[in-house]
């Protein structure tokens, strides 16, 4: 490790109270909410403070080029326990900022890579159907894979995550995303996946679905899954667990009844907080309980 890298790393992990101008870039990632998400609910909206973090930006390098990140975790210490935050469908947008925000209060880093980057710059889409066919189809879950894997390499070379403390979660898109790398990569001690597509058509891009990968799941996962999803119908759901007992996997998905997609979206009509409140418990209680903590 040379000087000028090892002094970023102390700054970033080292409690010096500033972020490296070198490491912490910021400007590529979407400003506030994606335009599709819109309009925001601001009187039921979380909005988690960064003081006593590190938290901003920075570019993730991966063998096709560098990809932007938001990472958090607290502003002393080092060698975090980690949790990737894999977004929805909208992309990096403030709301999954603030998830990291809310795990990197709790001791964690947070990375959240974006994972459209190549494709396109989802936040300035305003039209969900144009978003899902013409930048989510067309990303590849090889890519997701393999961006998410250079993350958590940046992360540990970097000094900010700890060797064997890995833990996934995802939310829509990337709860469909989190059962898939739960089983791609093994080093993965425990995972959330919120209200995640598990059944699906195959594409070239898509090659497989979670209910394809289940023997592949070694660490246990959390499903979190409302009743009155019209998106993920609950016989999917039902199928996804019934395929996980059959492989005697530790695996356990939640379904809150009358409960629709989106439910721990803060800043959206779907979501409710008591399903919210409990499943957030729920997804803590599970890293720790998995050995990510």
């Amino acid at each position: 490790m040379n000087d000028r890298v090892r002094e970023d790393m102390l700054a970033l992990v080292g409690g010096k109270g500033r972020l490296s101008r070198r490491e912490f870039v910021g400007g590529s990632l979407a400003a506030g909410f994606a335009l599709a998400a819109q309009p925001v609910c601001a009187q039921t909206m979380i909005k988690t403070p960064a003081d006593g973090l590190h938290a901003g930006e920075v570019r993730v390098q991966t063998k096709q080029g560098s990809i932007p990140a938001y990472i958090a975790m607290p502003d002393k210490g080092r060698h975090f326990p980690m949790i990737l935050v894999v977004q929805e469908i909208f992309g990096v947008h403030e709301h999954i900022k603030d998830v990291c925000r809310r795990f990197a209060r709790l001791g964690y880093v947070a990375a959240a890579p974006e994972m459209y980057y190549r494709q396109a710059d989802v936040s300035r889409i305003t039209d969900i159907k144009e978003i899902l066919s013409t930048v989510v189809s067309k990303v590849p879950d090889a890519q997701v894979m393999a961006d998410l894997d250079a993350t958590v390499a940046y992360a540990r070379r970097m000094g900010m995550a700890h060797a064997r403390k890995l833990g996934v979660t995802g939310f829509c898109w990337g709860g469909r995303i989190t059962w898939l790398y739960a089983a791609h990569n093994q080093n993965v001690k425990a995972g959330v996946a919120w209200y995640g597509r598990v059944i699906g058509d195959k594409t070239e891009n898509n090659p497989a679905h979670p209910i394809d990968v289940v023997a592949k799941i070694n660490a246990p996962v959390l499903g979190l899954y409302g009743g009155a999803d019209a998106g993920i119908p609950n016989d999917t759901v039902d199928r996804m667990r019934a395929a996980l007992t059959a492989a005697n996997k530790k695996s356990v998905i939640h379904t809150y009844p009358d409960t629709p997609h989106a439910f721990y979206a803060d800043y959206r009509p779907s979501y409710r907080k008591p399903q919210a409140d409990d499943a957030w418990a729920r997804a803590t209680a599970w890293f720790k309980q998995h050995g990510v903590a």
